[in-house]
């Protein structure tokens, strides 16, 4: 028998990820799921058909690279009319499987060893293992206050000639908050004379509530000239298994982005990039969104008001973070366990986001489930 001890692991101290943890807990519990991030209602019958039809109609081979160009001209026509640039549709947009695909293939694409690379916390999981897969260096900027704000002055404090990419996620997964033009503003003044990569994920840029405007990278001249934009279509179209998404960024960068996407998975799911290029020609399918999980966010805040539970309304995405300190005093993940496994109803615990696990005593919850799925774990909260 070979001994594979001789080939030490290259993550030794990555764990599990929080999300499969809790997910599997919930599982084996029976309890009602709000912690991994994914609806448990249907998607549009009309894009499944679609789907279907592609199927039928041939399109089962490989496609495009960088995706079919229907669908790279659909997506640069909505960019342009929410954003206001305009991607050149056969150099600087990628289909991807998954926005985390595209995030793992620009940061693979560009970081270095040694290179430094600036991430705001808490922050989505994927970011950092990326960075030292690459040997490159996460430096973490911890988000300031109830409403998770960017210190500018740090982040300056932390830029040097080693910094080679700075990663921004608005609205923002786990906390549900929201960049302001202000905050691009000052990023876009701390990068403007730089050559300085910036990794803007911008999945949930279709999940935004209060009649708050979505600040894409894409918006500010001199964010978009260095901006790798990532977008998903499983977020938007209620169908994350299916793990399409997107990149754009200028084709300088794109280029590089392509000799990695090449050899990670080389193309996506054809018959699908023919349904979403299908399903783009109607804007009511991704402006409608807002408002979709805005009536979501509010029924589950209404619901939950009789609890002890307490909750700063989230900004955007379909996260909702509740302060649980009039409850108990326990760690946050050990009430997220004890959550789950004694009332049946599971969340994420935020600490495992936070630089050192900070605990502020918060749970993560999804609202992307259906009404009744959220009136029985509200129902369930009440009684804690």
């Amino acid at each position: 028998m070979p001994n594979f001890s001789n080939h030490p692991s290259k993550f030794p101290n990555n764990k599990t990820s929080i999300f499969s943890v809790m997910s599997s807990m919930a599982r084996e519990n029976n309890a009602i799921d709000l912690s991994q991030g994914f609806p448990n209602f249907e998607t549009d019958a009309r894009l499944k058909e679609l789907v279907y039809k592609a199927m039928k109609d041939g399109y089962n081979q490989y496609p495009p690279m960088n995706g079919i160009p229907e669908l790279r001209e659909q997506i640069s026509a909505k960019i342009e009319k929410l954003y206001g640039v305009k991607y050149k549709v056969d150099s600087e947009i990628t289909m991807t499987s998954g926005a985390t695909q595209a995030l793992f293939s620009a940061i693979t694409a560009f970081v270095r060893p040694g290179d430094e690379v600036i991430v705001f916390k808490p922050a989505y999981d994927s970011y950092e293992p990326a960075i030292k897969l690459n040997d490159g260096k996460p430096i973490l900027v911890q988000l300031k206050g109830s409403n998770f704000s960017i210190d500018w002055q740090e982040v300056k404090e932390k830029i040097n000639d080693r910094t080679k990419m700075v990663i921004i996620n608005t609205p923002h997964n786990p906390t549900g908050s929201v960049m302001s033009k202000e905050d691009m503003q000052q990023l876009e003044g701390l990068l403007k004379n730089t050559n300085i990569i910036l990794l803007s994920d911008e999945v949930y840029e279709h999940i935004i509530f209060d009649n708050i405007e979505h600040q894409s990278a894409s918006r500010f001249p001199y964010l978009a000239e260095r901006a790798i934009v990532c977008s998903s279509f499983g977020k938007t179209f209620h169908n994350t298994g299916w793990k399409m998404g997107y990149c754009v960024a200028p084709e300088e960068l794109m280029k590089e982005i392509w000799k990695v996407h090449e050899l990670v998975t080389f193309c996506v799911n054809h018959p699908m990039q023919r349904a979403f290029a299908e399903h783009l020609k109607n804007p009511k399918n991704y402006l409608s969104l807002s408002s979709f999980y805005q009536e979501k966010r509010d029924k589950f805040l209404k619901l939950m008001e009789g609890t002890k539970f307490t909750a700063i309304p989230s900004k955007g995405t379909y996260y909702q973070l509740f302060d649980f300190s009039e409850i108990t005093d326990e760690k946050d993940t050990d009430f997220a366990n004890r959550l789950t496994q004694e009332h049946k109803v599971a969340s994420i615990p935020v600490s495992e986001f936070n630089i050192d696990k900070k605990d502020n005593q918060q749970l993560r919850f999804c609202f992307a489930k259906t009404n009744e799925t959220l009136e029985k774990a509200a129902e369930i909260l009440n009684r804690i």
